[in-house]
């Protein structure tokens, strides 16, 4: 049973401070998961971020909704 997950994400902007550590910090929460055996984190810009790909519950949190 293959148990290693691979994410694909995007960033605000690619120009975001935090482009080079946002990876890293991503594959070290999942990897902490219990029962995962490996972490693919994938950077992407295609498509861009807007703030119609945050669920409902996300624009709730920031005070969009």
């Amino acid at each position: 049973d293959d148990r290693s997950v691979k994410i694909d994400m995007t960033l605000t902007a690619p120009g975001c401070p935090v482009a080079g550590e946002m990876p890293g910090w991503v594959e070290n929460a999942v990897g902490a998961v219990e029962g995962v055996s490996g972490v693919e984190v994938n950077m992407t810009f295609d498509p861009p971020w807007s703030p119609d790909r945050m669920s409902e519950e996300a624009q709730v949190a920031v005070g969009w909704y």
